[in-house]
């Protein structure tokens, strides 16, 4: 797969508006800055309203696409953005685009 075709895939996970608030909550709640860490399902179905199928499911959309990793606490499986996955395609942005283009 190439660079573009990395990208049109990532593209295509946060196309969803439910899978885009999923990052910005999961990035919120990162170690060190939110008390508890990576959620479960439960948890991030309840701050974004929606069931936990759909949770899981847009889930599986963003650790297909490499953004997200899950952690199993118990019987709960624990998500949080994965900064590999995430530095993967900030690098393939610049390399497709240039560093004007992702630089703010």
């Amino acid at each position: 797969m190439d660079k573009v075709e990395k990208l049109v895939e990532i593209f295509k996970a946060l196309s969803d508006p439910t899978r885009l608030r999923l990052v910005k909550l999961l990035n919120e709640c990162k170690p060190g800055v939110c008390e508890g860490g990576p959620l479960c399902v439960n948890a991030l179905a309840h701050q974004l309203g929606v069931t936990q199928s759909a949770v899981s499911q847009h889930l599986r959309i963003l650790r297909q696409a490499g953004l997200v990793t899950g952690d199993r606490r118990g019987s709960f499986m624990h998500y949080s953005l994965d900064p590999a996955g995430l530095e993967k395609y900030r690098e393939a942005l610049r390399e497709t685009l240039g560093e004007d283009f992702i630089a703010g």
